[in-house]
């Protein structure tokens, strides 16, 4: 059985995890972005892009579908949001 630990986070949040990943759910949410396609992923998803240095629309649609595909972090449901928001601004992905 995989029990919760306790953990406390660099700025003093408080927070349990079961896995291994040590990042701080409060920290995430507070680093969130209040607009733009980054805004409407889940953090994972975001973490994965940022670590790439993938920030902007124009800088995602260098990218094949493939290629976003293969970061860690990202799945197949994060696709459709990702080409919403290409579509949005007259981007596509890559082909």
């Amino acid at each position: 059985m995989n029990r919760a630990t306790k953990r406390t986070c660099e700025k003093g949040h408080t927070f349990y995890k079961k896995s291994d990943c040590s990042t701080c759910p409060k920290c995430e949410a507070e680093r969130k972005p209040k607009e733009g396609f980054l805004s409407l992923v889940s953090a994972p998803v975001r973490r994965a892009l940022e670590s790439e240095g993938i920030t902007t629309l124009p800088k995602l649609a260098e990218y094949t579908e493939k290629e976003i595909l293969k970061l860690h972090g990202i799945g197949p449901s994060s696709i459709p949001t990702l080409r919403k928001s290409l579509e949005e601004e007259g981007l596509a992905f890559k082909a």
